[in-house]
């Protein structure tokens, strides 16, 4: 069961950080879904992102608090080296793509292989293609898109971040897929830490125990 909460309570107290990062194609929409999940904003003038930012945002997943820290990729060739370096520590992604560029589409599986080149084999993914709204203009029929995501094993949602269409389903799809697999972890080391065996969890370094430090709620450099 999962609820959306508040746009940041810093008196919160935070069960898990999540570290989610946005990829894909320049101008394909990124920076307007992170906004509208995060703050429920959308601006006409949304201005290339320089580098990587990151936001944050707060909610209630199974009765725990989950921060989820999502980090806004560049995607001009000319600043790759810096959003590869974000992907460490990446628990979830989504690739966003514009349903009317095609290019942007096509692109995917080069920002997929990147993804799994840098992060956590185990990462989950979700393909969003951006910019529903404009189905007059569609130049990636889902059914490609489908194809791809089964064929890759992603998660796949079409999103508008102007009309705030399934942003938040496919932030709260990709969210709550991670908490169960935490889950699903925590209660593994438990029952090996029963049985008398040692838990480790090092190999996956998903969850940061709370409460967390807490951070900017943006931010643009890679740390």
């Amino acid at each position: 069961m999962a609820s959306g909460g508040g746009y940041g309570d810093a008196s919160q107290k935070i069960d898990y950080v999540f570290k989610v990062v946005l990829i894909g194609d320049s101008a394909v929409g990124k920076s307007q879904i992170l906004a509208r999940f995060a703050r429920n904003e959308f601006s006409l003038d949304s201005k290339a992102t320089i580098g990587v930012e990151f936001q944050t945002r707060t909610l209630v997943i199974d009765h725990k608090s989950v921060k989820a820290q999502i980090w806004d990729t560049a995607g001009q060739e000319r600043y790759r080296a810096v959003t590869s370096a974000c992907y460490r520590g990446a628990v979830g992604a989504m690739l966003v793509y514009d349903i009317t560029k095609r290019q942007t589409f096509d692109h995917i599986p080069r920002w997929l292989e990147e993804l799994r080149s840098h992060a956590d084999k185990n990462i989950v993914i979700i393909l969003i293609g951006n910019k529903s709204d404009l189905e007059d203009q569609r130049a990636v029929p889902t059914e490609d898109v489908n194809e791809f995501a089964q064929r890759e094993g992603l998660f796949f949602l079409e999103t508008s971040a102007l009309q705030a269409t399934n942003v938040e389903s496919a932030f709260m799809t990709l969210l709550t897929e991670i908490f169960n697999i935490v889950n699903k972890k925590n209660l593994i080391a438990g029952e090996n830490q029963s049985n008398g065996n040692p838990a480790s969890l090092s190999s996956k370094k998903i969850i940061i125990p709370g409460p967390a430090q807490e951070i900017p709620s943006k931010s643009k450099c890679c740390r």
